[in-house]
């Protein structure tokens, strides 16, 4: 069993190291940079990835061109704010010694928040497909909140992916309001005119479900601003596509 990693990349130079150095139980690393203008590609390739260069065409297609450029059918993908911890890397190592039973795997992420490791929210065990057969399984989604697409049997991993999201408001904020505009296009490209519950119930919603049905108060601070910044998410989508419709 020989697997290619595949990482999709534009602006990354602060988190590209560690996802590369992460992934030693890999055979071979592709990078897919999509016109970096920092030292993404540089770092990338003197750490001994392959890189192609290619552009945006959104997440699902440039996850799926990176694994048709692969070397190996077995892919695994990871973005590249997230690295493998030493448990996951040990059991791919004990998987490859002995072969294959699944299409695909799944594994759980466990996301850094503003220094810390979010274990509720919403957010633990968040469990992702991220190593599979490319010939049983595609990414699929055209805006945002892409996932891999399984055609045989999936298997689950225990040890966790680690994910490295937002060191400060400030980047939250900047990754909000870009994705907030994907999921608004997507809900338009539904057909959907949000009403007005969608912009008052859902959000309030969502930061009640956080909070207390999900159980981000044992989160500390941290977990109020998830709820916070899930609740505005939910809003902000709303009203953009109000606004592009």
């Amino acid at each position: 069993m020989k697997i290619s990693a595949t990482i999709i990349t534009c602006d990354e130079e602060r988190n590209i190291a560690r996802a590369i150095e992460s992934l030693r139980c890999c055979d071979e690393i592709v990078v897919v940079d999509s016109g970096s203008t920092d030292r993404t590609v540089e770092i990338a390739a003197r750490l001994g990835a392959r890189v192609i260069e290619s552009p945006w065409p959104g997440y699902a297609k440039q996850k799926n061109l990176a694994a048709s450029q692969a070397s190996y059918d077995w892919i695994f993908s990871i973005d590249a704010d997230e690295a493998l911890s030493e448990a996951l890397e040990a059991e791919i190592w004990q998987l490859k010694k002995n072969g294959p039973e699944h299409d695909a795997y799944t594994m759980p992420r466990l996301a850094q928040y503003l220094g810390r490791w979010i274990l509720h929210s919403g957010w633990y065990p968040d469990r992702k497909v991220r190593l599979y057969n490319r010939n049983k399984a595609t990414w699929v989604g055209d805006f945002v909140h892409e996932s891999v697409q399984v055609e045989g049997s999936i298997g689950h991993l225990k040890s966790n992916l680690l994910h490295y999201t937002c060191d400060s408001l400030s980047e939250h904020l900047r990754t909000l309001d870009r994705y907030t505009t994907l999921a608004a296009q997507e809900v338009v490209a539904r057909g959907k005119k949000p009403s007005w519950p969608n912009l008052i119930l859902e959000p309030t919603w969502t930061f009640l479900q956080t909070y207390f049905l999900k159980l981000g108060f044992l989160d500390g601070v941290e977990g109020l601003t998830i709820a916070y910044m899930a609740a505005t998410y939910t809003f902000l989508k709303y009203a953009k596509a109000r606004n592009m419709s």
